[in-house]
């Protein structure tokens, strides 16, 4: 039996995402055709659109459907920044954000941004004093709302409070936080209403039990932001190409379902998360938690090892039939430290010696159990 505690990377298919996505497959139709067939896939991704948007808390029309986080972001980024290079450059970046950001932000680098980096703290959480006093003059700000790898959440709105007074538009990367905590996004933004502010949120579907390739960029009405795809006015122009209107279909019903069970599964998540932290900690005695210990992602234990290598408790593990991650699966493979645990403050010994171990929906009782009759052992091998 494998004992799967690896929800940060992915979480199983929904099954009732799964049945929408098969029911709308069935329809045959170009939802841009003028036709009866075209239209029929046009109502059905409308549908799906506003009911998106009831979820997060925005209007139908600011939900831009996409292919996942890694699209969204990279929307959100270069078309805000593409949007304001006339006036301003800089480009707002705090320490320890996912490689999608990293990596656009460090690509329009060469293009000519300048990157304002901003301090997290040593539970990794975003120093919202320093992040305000980058914002000025800035063209662009990106923020976590939750950390991926070590799951600590961030007060978003003061975030982008901040931006709005600074006259910046924000895009907030809710990827891991999507499902698991509060995301209204006309409620984060405040009172912001010129193009400042909080314009753009990105959000990946496969981590709420939507198919893998689909997401969703929330876009202000009030945004200016230059198109990343060109070829078509789909979307208010932002996203060129034939939706995908099964993928859209499964999105709506993974974000309703997530949503509406948020607050149960949270509270289940974050008892069996701290029944595995206490459990890893007094097996493992050397060992200590990474992140805010209290406001951190229900179903997020993020452990430091020392002496052990992260790669061979990961490999251990697997053998012992667990599921586990040594953080961003976007880096699964590359032997590097993790670059959140160097910005908290870590030695690179220490951020090659962590392991993420993320519950989710299917996450028993059966799986702790798994992890706390392993862990002793792997560690004492991970460790020669």
């Amino acid at each position: 039996m494998r004992h799967y505690l690896d929800h940060a990377a992915t979480t199983p298919l929904r099954p009732g995402a799964r049945d929408a996505w098969l029911a709308a497959s069935e329809i045959v139709g170009n939802a841009s055709s003028t036709h009866g067939a075209g239209q029929a896939a046009r109502r059905l991704l409308e549908d799906s659109r506003e009911r998106a948007a009831a979820v997060v808390g925005c209007d139908p029309i600011e939900v831009v459907f996409t292919s996942g986080g890694t699209e969204s972001i990279n929307t959100a980024l270069r078309g805000l920044w593409g949007a304001r290079t006339a006036e301003a450059a800089a480009i707002v970046l705090p320490d320890a954000e996912h490689h999608a950001t990293t990596d656009t932000v460090a690509a329009l680098a060469r293009e000519g941004a300048v990157v304002r980096p901003v301090p997290v703290d040593a539970l990794g959480r975003i120093d919202t004093a320093m992040f305000a006093a980058a914002l000025d003059g800035a063209a662009v700000a990106t923020a976590l709302v939750a950390n991926n790898e070590v799951g600590t959440v961030n007060d978003a709105r003061a975030l982008s409070l901040s931006a709005a007074a600074a006259g910046v538009p924000l895009h907030l990367d809710a990827v891991s936080a999507c499902g698991h905590v509060p995301l209204v996004f006309r409620d984060l933004r405040g009172d912001a209403s010129a193009g400042t502010g909080l314009v753009a949120m990105s959000i990946a579907g496969h981590k709420i039990g939507a198919p893998v390739g689909t997401g969703m960029l929330v876009v202000s009405r009030s945004a200016r932001i230059a198109p990343l795809l060109h070829g078509g006015s789909q979307q208010r122009g932002l996203r060129a190409g034939t939706q995908d209107v099964p993928g859209a279909a499964a999105l709506a019903v993974a974000l309703e379902e997530a949503e509406a069970e948020r607050e149960r599964e949270s509270t289940r998540l974050a008892a069996l998360r701290d029944r595995l932290i206490a459990g890893v900690l007094a097996a493992v005695p050397s060992a200590a938690l990474l992140g805010d210990p209290l406001d951190r992602l229900p179903g997020n234990a993020h452990l430091l090892f020392p002496g052990a290598v992260g790669e061979s408790l990961l490999f251990l593990l697997d053998m012992a039939g667990i599921s586990a991650s040594t953080g961003s699966a976007c880096q699964a493979g590359v032997a590097e430290p993790s670059h959140v645990v160097l910005a908290m403050g870590r030695s690179e010994q220490d951020a090659r010696s962590v392991l993420r171990l993320t519950l989710g929906a299917t996450s028993t009782e059966a799986d702790v159990d798994a992890v706390l009759v392993a862990i002793p052992d792997a560690v004492s091998r991970a460790s020669r």
